[in-house]
């Protein structure tokens, strides 16, 4: 019951080659580890139309290894088109690891989660780490931290805040902070 509760506002898609948002992450990153972009023309037309924030993870197959996972909580770029190629190509670049390698992309498994519009919330009971990922703010000078939702090892709504929190650089409990919530469509490979 549990588990169909946290898929109502998580859909995810595994192993579905025709997955467009999975497909043209791993096409921007194969592209920019040959040195080369993606073309307007191989872009699925309808991601022209939308735009929204998203955040592309990328791991290792192996091991499910966290390699890169960068995103934007609300759209930066004309489309979601841009914001996936975007995203993709700056998650092999994640400051916290190594650059990937063009001879890691065969390894590497893609996940591409868009996001809805961020709502604000007053308390922890508002909360819930399986459906709703996290933004935390500090009031007083503006740093923010974002979590996702259905992460490993999140379990509780304060689990949830002291990540999010310390992902901010907020480590005084006694900061204040504002917080929003966000659901996700989450789509694997």
């Amino acid at each position: 019951m549990e588990e169909l509760k946290s898929q109502i506002n998580i859909k995810i898609i595994s192993k579905m080659p025709k997955n467009i948002y999975v497909a043209l992450a791993k096409k921007a990153v194969k592209r920019y580890l040959d040195n080369d972009s993606v073309k307007n023309s191989e872009i699925p037309e309808e991601l022209f139309r939308t735009k929204a924030g998203c955040f592309v993870s990328l791991h290792l197959k192996k091991n499910d290894e966290l390699r890169g996972c960068i995103g934007t909580i609300l759209p930066t770029k004309s489309s979601l088109a841009q914001e996936i190629i975007s995203n993709a190509i700056s998650a092999c670049s994640d400051p916290r690891f190594i650059p990937v390698e063009k001879k890691e992309y065969t390894s590497l498994a893609f996940s591409v989660d868009i996001l809805s519009e961020p709502e604000p919330v007053k308390t922890k009971r508002k909360l819930d780490p399986k459906k709703y990922g996290l933004i935390v703010r500090g009031k007083n000078d503006g740093r923010v931290g974002v979590l996702l939702p259905d992460l490993p090892g999140v379990k509780t709504a304060d689990d949830q805040v002291e990540i999010t929190r310390r992902k901010a650089g907020i480590d005084d409990k006694d900061t204040p902070i504002e917080m929003f919530r966000f659901s996700v469509e989450r789509y694997e490979e």
